[in-house]
C-alpha cells in the first residue's frame, strides 16, 4: 500500500501537518512509518477518516483527552459522547453569557453601585421530623448570611458551628469591596483547619459552607459543598452556586441527566466540603446587589425536595415579606417528605434610609 506524505494527508483530511506533528506527540494519530532518513511522518490512506474525525472535533472545541476517549468508540457511542460534551458547552455558554451580562453592566455603569443598601431577612433552622439531631447551622445579619451543614456524624454539628461562627467577626469588618473575597478566604482556610483538628482516629468531620458578605452594594459569596445560593431579580430565580458532589460531576461529564441525578443514590456524596481531601477548595465570586433582590441560602434538606418553579414562585409572591417566605418554604419542604435538618436564610437587599 503506497503512503502518504505528511503534507498530502495533511491535504487530504483537513489538518495542518503542525497538528498532526501534535497529535502523533500525543497518541492521538501515530504516523504508519517514519521514513528512518528524513524522519519524514508518513500515513495509511487508511487513517484518512479518523483524522477527518479529529479534524472535526477539534473544530468544536473538543479537548483532546476526550477527543481520544472519542475515537474508541463505536460509532452509536462515539455520537452520544458528542452530544453530551455539547450540552455542557452549551450549559457553560449560558452561564457565561449571564456573568459577562453583569459584568458589563457593572462596568458601564448600568448596574447599581449604591453603597447606601440594607437587608431585611429571616432565618429558619429545623431539626426534621426523622431526625433527633441537628447538624445545620446559619447566620444572618446586615452584612453577612451564611448556612453550612455538617455531615451527620460525631463532629457534624460541631464542624458546622465552627465555619459559621468563623465567618461572624466579617460582619464587624470594615473592609473596601475589593478585599471581600480575601477576608473570606482567608476565613474558610481557617475553617478547614479548625475542621481537621476535630477528627479523630475513625472519624474525621465535614462540613459545607455558602456564605455572602457585603460591603455596600458588593457581595462577595464563597462556597464549599452542596449547600446553595440562589438569587430572584426581576421575578426570575437563578442558582449562583454549583453543587460539589459525586452526581454532579456526572452530570458536567454528559454521563447522567439532571432527571436522572435527582433520584440517584448517590446524590449526596460529596466531592468538596470543609475538613475533607488535602486541601480547601472553595468557589469564590464577587456581584454586584441591586435594591429588590432577594437572596435565599438553604441547606439541601430545602432545596433537595422543592423544585425550582416552587422555590421561584415561593420567593416571587407578591406581598411576602422574609419571615413568610423562609417558613412557607420550610413547610412546604416537610409536606414533600423531607427527613432532614433544614436551614435557610431569605434575604432582601432594600434601599436604605439616607
Amino acid at each position: 500500500m503506497e503512503l502518504l506524505t505528511i503534507g498530502a494527508f495533511a491535504r487530504a483530511c483537513g489538518l495542518t501537518p503542525k497538528a498532526l506533528r501534535l497529535y502523533d506527540e500525543t497518541g492521538l494519530l501515530p504516523p504508519a512509518a517514519v521514513d528512518p532518513e528524513s524522519g519524514y511522518r508518513l500515513y495509511e490512506p487508511a487513517q484518512l477518516d479518523r483524522a477527518r474525525l479529529i479534524a472535526r472535533l477539534r473544530r468544536i472545541g473538543m479537548p483532546l483527552a476526550e477527543i481520544r476517549d472519542v475515537c474508541r468508540l463505536e460509532p452509536p457511542a462515539a455520537a452520544a459522547a458528542i452530544g453530551a460534551y455539547w450540552r455542557r458547552v452549551t450549559t457553560d455558554t449560558a452561564v457565561r453569557g449571564r456573568l459577562a451580562t453583569l459584568l458589563v453592566d457593572d462596568l458601564s455603569g448600568r448596574g447599581s453601585t449604591m453603597s447606601n443598601l440594607a437587608i431585611r431577612h429571616a432565618v429558619r433552622c429545623e431539626t426534621g421530623a426523622a431526625r433527633d439531631t441537628n447538624e445545620d447551622a446559619v447566620y444572618a445579619g446586615d452584612r453577612l448570611l451564611a448556612v453550612a451543614d455538617g455531615m451527620r456524624g460525631p463532629g457534624g454539628a460541631a464542624a458546622s458551628t465552627a465555619a459559621v461562627d468563623a465567618l461572624r467577626p466579617l460582619e464587624l469588618a470594615e473592609a473596601p469591596a475589593a478585599e471581600l473575597l480575601t477576608l473570606l478566604a482567608d476565613a474558610v482556610a481557617e475553617v478547614d483547619r479548625t475542621v481537621r483538628a476535630g477528627a479523630t482516629a475513625d472519624h474525621q468531620p465535614v462540613t459545607t459552607l455558602t456564605a455572602i458578605l457585603r460591603a455596600g452594594s458588593r457581595l462577595a459569596l464563597v462556597h464549599v459543598g452542596d449547600t446553595r445560593a440562589y438569587l430572584l431579580r426581576g421575578g426570575e430565580l437563578a442558582q449562583l452556586t454549583q453543587d460539589h458532589t459525586y452526581v454532579r460531576a456526572l452530570v458536567d461529564r454528559g454521563a447522567l441527566s439532571r432527571e436522572e441525578a435527582a433520584t440517584h443514590p448517590q446524590r449526596a456524596l460529596l466531592v468538596r466540603a470543609l475538613g475533607a481531601g488535602d486541601h480547601v477548595e472553595a468557589d469564590l465570586a464577587l456581584r454586584t446587589g441591586l435594591a429588590g433582590d432577594r437572596y435565599l441560602l438553604c441547606s439541601d434538606g430545602l432545596w433537595a425536595y422543592l423544585d425550582r418553579a416552587t422555590l421561584e414562585s415561593t420567593l416571587a409572591a407578591p406581598d411576602t415579606d422574609p419571615e413568610r417566605a423562609a417558613q412557607h418554604l420550610v413547610d412546604q419542604a416537610y409536606a414533600a417528605g423531607a427527613p432532614d435538618n433544614i436551614a435557610c436564610v431569605v434575604a432582601d437587599l432594600v434601599a436604605a434610609a439616607s
